[in-house]
Formats: structure tokens, sequence, C-alpha cells
């Protein structure tokens, strides 16, 4: 009977809520208006990172190291708002602000996974600029597509590794009283601060992903631009080195996108409001001007568009770019 009764106590040691309250952005000014400018968003998000997914992927001449890993951050540009926006405009549109445990769970997961690896895939494209600036020669010997794509699949299993754990930490907590989250998702931080028991190693975990997901990223970036920063000084001529920096400029602005408001949200004191307009428009607002920029700012690109507008205007020939899906007579 004591061994049954124990059992019965280890079962109940923790207590999982059946629902969990997203306490939003309901109640922030205009909140309506806001809702609707993600759905906006979204849309744009999907429709401009589609189109350079295939571009890259239907032009040869595009499938190369540096293409394959702004194709990757295309993807995780996309995954990333649709964990995010999705969920907002079904609590916008029915109003339903509460989540179940497992689907929390769920949420908790895909939207730190996937805004983990927009960092990362910004560190990638920073050491795909360091190898062609600091050592041009040996480029194409040290970064092949084969070596790229394993580099890929490495973050993505980091990631995967580290945010798993974080999450399955959770299931260890007890929730026993409130269940409002104070953020627009089921944030790690919001939901383990609402435990009864002890959530250090929560705690632990949290600040590891930050380091390890966020700032070792930016660290990385920012010491790879200090060599590539030495390397230009290097260049005798200024044409050259114009030349060389034109080559990162798209990126540094995508880091710029992305790291700033993040380290506002870090740093800053601000209210509750505002920190929830910030973190929402961190995770939405880079990924649909990454492509954009991108476009705009990499010659490689622009040549192609023109190309692809030239062609056009020039009635019946054949599209070089579209070759392998239309002919145009």
């Amino acid at each position: 009977k004591n061994i049954i009764n124990q059992r019965i106590a280890v079962n109940d040691t923790f207590v999982y809520p059946e629902m969990f309250y997203i306490r939003g952005i309901y109640d922030m000014p205009f909140a309506n208006c806001f809702y609707i400018f993600l759905i906006i968003v979204y849309i744009f998000t999907v429709i401009f990172n589609t189109f350079l997914i295939v571009l890259i992927y239907i032009e040869e001449s595009l499938h190369n190291v540096k293409y394959i890993a702004v194709s990757h951050l295309a993807i995780a540009d996309v995954c990333t708002t649709t964990a995010v926006i999705p969920k907002l405009t079904e609590t916008f549109l029915f109003n339903s602000h509460f989540i179940s445990y497992k689907a929390c769970l769920a949420d908790m997961f895909f939207v730190h996974f996937f805004s983990s690896m927009q960092s990362l895939s910004l560190a990638i494209l920073a050491y795909d600029r360091f190898i062609a600036i600091c050592f041009p020669l040996q480029y194409h010997n040290i970064n092949t597509n084969s070596r790229m794509v394993i580099i890929i699949l490495s973050v993505w299993l980091f990631s995967a590794v580290m945010i798993s754990t974080t999450v399955l930490l959770i299931t260890k907590l007890n929730f026993c009283q409130s269940t409002e989250v104070s953020s627009y998702f089921c944030d790690h931080g919001p939901v383990y601060r609402l435990a009864c028991n002890d959530f250090y190693l929560n705690l632990v975990i949290g600040f590891a992903d930050i380091a390890l997901l966020l700032f070792a990223p930016l660290a990385f970036i920012l010491i790879s631009y200090g060599a590539i920063g030495f390397t230009l000084l290097k260049i005798t001529t200024a044409q050259g080195r114009r030349k060389a920096l034109k080559t990162c400029t798209s990126h540094i602005i995508l880091v710029a996108m992305f790291y700033v408001p993040l380290a506002f949200t870090y740093f800053a004191r601000i209210s509750y409001n505002t920190r929830i307009l910030n973190n929402t428009l961190c995770t939405t607002i880079p990924p649909m001007m990454n492509p954009v920029i991108y476009t705009l700012k990499t010659e490689e690109m622009m040549d192609l568009l023109k190309q692809i507008f030239a062609i056009n205007k020039l009635g019946p020939v054949k599209c070089k770019v579209f070759s392998e899906i239309y002919e145009f007579s």
C-alpha cells in the first residue's frame, strides 16, 4: 500500500494546466490595425521569399555557395513568420487567447527554433563573406557547395537540440497558480516564470539559448567583419576597397535590421506593450525585407532581374532564366 501511495505521489509531482492564456497585444491602442498590418506583412514575406528561392533554384548561375546561404535565410524567414503570424491572426479573427498545454509547447519550440535559425543564417552569410574577402584565392577550395550544406545541416541540428532541451525542461515544472503568459506567443521566459516549483534549470537554459543562438552568432559576425576590415586596409586602391565592401553592404543591413531591435528589447527599460510590439516587429519585418534588400543591393540579382525584364520586352525569345519552365512564343 505504501508503494502504491509513493507511485501516486510521483505521478502527481507535475501539475500541468489544461490551457494557457496568451495575453498578447489585445489591450494595445489600435491593436486591430496592427493585426491587419501583420497579415499584410506575412503575405508579402511569403511572396518575396518564395520568389527569391525559386529564382535561385532555376537560375544555374546562382547555384553557388553564397546563394545556397541566401536561399537558406529565405527559408528560415518564411518559417519564422509562419510560426508567429498565423497564430496571431487566429487570435485576432476569433478572439481566441487560449492555447492548450501541448500546443503551447509546440508553439514555443517552433517560434524559438526558427528565430534562432535567422541569427545563425546571418552568421553563415558572414562566414561566406569572410572567406571570399580574406581568402579570395582559396575561396572555391575552402567554401564548396557540399561544405555549405553540411554547415547548414549542422546548425539546424544544433538549434533543434538546444530548443528541444529548453521545451523538455518546461515539462518538469508545476503550474498551480496563474496561467496568463505575458507575451504574444508561448514565450519561454514568461511561461517558466509562472511555475510554482524551482525553475533554476529553465533560467540557465534560457540564458544558454540567448548566448549560443543569438549573441554568439553576433560575436562571430563582428569578428568576421573585423577581419574583413583589416583585409580591406591592405588593398592599395580605393576602387578595390569599395568593390570588396560593396559585396558586404546587403548583409550588413540585414544584421543591423535583426540585431538592433533585439538589443533594444534586451537592454532598454521599456513598457510591456512596447516590448511586445518591438519583439513582434523583430520577428516579422526583417523576414519581409531580407529578400528585397538582397535583390536590390546584390549586383548579380540586379543584373539577372534586368536581364529578365529586357528579355520580356524583346518579345518572342527564349528566356534564359525560365527556360526550364516555359518558352515564350
